[in-house]
């Protein structure tokens, strides 16, 4: 078979299990009424969570960065990449983590590729949560350390493991690595039990905060200050593409952490480093959130109303406990129809569907923003209400 008929037939195989991703045209800024495709649409699909990427500060820093430093670095960090931008965003974010010391990397997915594989190998153990994020999935997958995945939350299971991996004596370092919120359910991972169950069987902790950052703790600071553990977590992972409204990740912790990944995380030594006008966006992002949580009180707000109407229109909307609101529908080709019945209607959403949840766990993600105003969140559960209807859904 030529490659070409092979990936097509592929392709073909993922649409008739409705299980392929369509990739729509967003025209212009992410904003909570855009243009997709041609159609003037509510935007209900952005981890945009505080609407930054068209805050007014932020792009007076972008530009200021392109205007002082220019388009690009036209390097890697190690070599002639790192400005001084780059330097003083990792001490922002140290600042801002309540760490001694943070690594910028290009995206989140290069922050755990980069890192996982050299902060573990031969003669360790890899502890994951079954629903970590993919980027986790990856980074385990590079390391040549032993792994074992216990159940989502499952402290039970968590700790039987670390006690077997103790009893047995040979592990050189033992990681628990687990996302803190969930992408795809919006749950919260119990990081206070994970990091006394970590300590009391001598494992280190490792957390991917990516759903976290500008949304839990005080000023958005994240799971960690959610929990009130500064100071408890060896690895503190992000990115600034979700809460913070720009691109790029990071790897917050101790000194010695910041410069051993400096030396060995591959993804971060040859890669190019992030342009001006990102970096420049990214610090004035934390710097605004210093300052000011008014955004964030804004997204909760926002929020408590969605769910509870979600709710009160009869929508099954899981576990969450964050702005990560999932319509759960179980067929992948019912939530596809969802998807672009809503579209119809002026909502975008996106339909997730294996693989991205399991088999039978399609659902429509909804995201809410603090952007969002009262009418806008209104006009789209009128959306929900009308094609659930249609569909059969809902409150019968």
């Amino acid at each position: 078979m030529a490659l070409d008929e092979f990936l097509k037939a592929e392709v073909d195989a993922l649409r008739e299990k409705g299980l392929n991703w369509q990739l729509r045209r967003l025209e212009g800024g992410s904003k909570p009424r855009c243009k997709v495709d041609g159609k003037d649409v509510i935007m209900l699909c952005s981890n945009n969570y505080l609407g930054l990427s068209e805050h007014k500060a932020l792009k007076r820093a972008a530009i200021a960065a392109v205007k002082s430093h220019g388009a690009g670095s036209g390097s890697v960090r190690t070599i002639a990449g790192t400005m001084d931008l780059h330097l003083e965003l990792e001490k922002a974010i140290a600042r801002f983590k309540h760490t001694q010391a943070a690594l910028y990397f290009q995206t989140g997915f290069a922050a755990n590729q980069g890192s996982i594989p050299q902060l573990s190998g031969e003669g360790d153990l890899l502890v994951s949560d079954e629903l970590n994020h993919g980027s986790i999935i990856d980074g385990v997958r590079l390391s040549k350390a032993e792994r074992a995945i216990f159940k989502h939350k499952n402290m039970e299971e968590l700790e039987r493991i670390l006690r077997e991996a103790k009893a047995k004596g040979t592990y050189k370092k033992i990681w628990v690595i687990t996302d803190g919120v969930f992408s795809m359910d919006g749950d919260i991972a119990p990081l206070k039990r994970i990091c006394e169950l970590a300590n009391q069987y001598g494992a280190y902790v490792y957390v991917d905060d990516a759903h976290g950052d500008g949304v839990l703790g005080e000023h958005g600071r994240g799971i960690v200050s959610h929990f009130g553990l500064e100071g408890k977590v060896e690895v503190e992972m992000g990115t600034f593409s979700k809460g913070f409204g720009v691109v790029g990740g990071y790897v917050a912790g101790s000194q010695a952490l910041y410069d051993f990944l400096q030396n060995k995380a591959r993804s971060f030594l040859l890669s190019g480093s992030a342009p001006p006008a990102t970096v420049a966006a990214c610090k004035a992002a934390i710097e605004l959130l210093e300052k000011d949580d008014r955004l964030v009180r804004k997204l909760w707000r926002n929020t408590r109303y969605w769910k509870k109407s979600l709710r009160c229109l009869g929508f099954d909307i899981g576990e969450s406990e964050t702005p990560i609101t999932p319509v759960m529908l179980g067929d992948s080709k019912l939530a596809q129809q969802f998807a672009a019945e809503l579209f119809e209607e002026g909502v975008f959403t996106i339909p997730i569907v294996y693989p991205m949840v399991a088999q039978g766990k399609a659902r429509i993600r909804t995201m809410v923003t603090a952007a969002h105003r009262k009418e806008d969140l209104n006009e789209a559960l009128a959306a929900f209400e009308k094609v659930g209807k249609k569909l059969g859904l809902g409150k019968k």
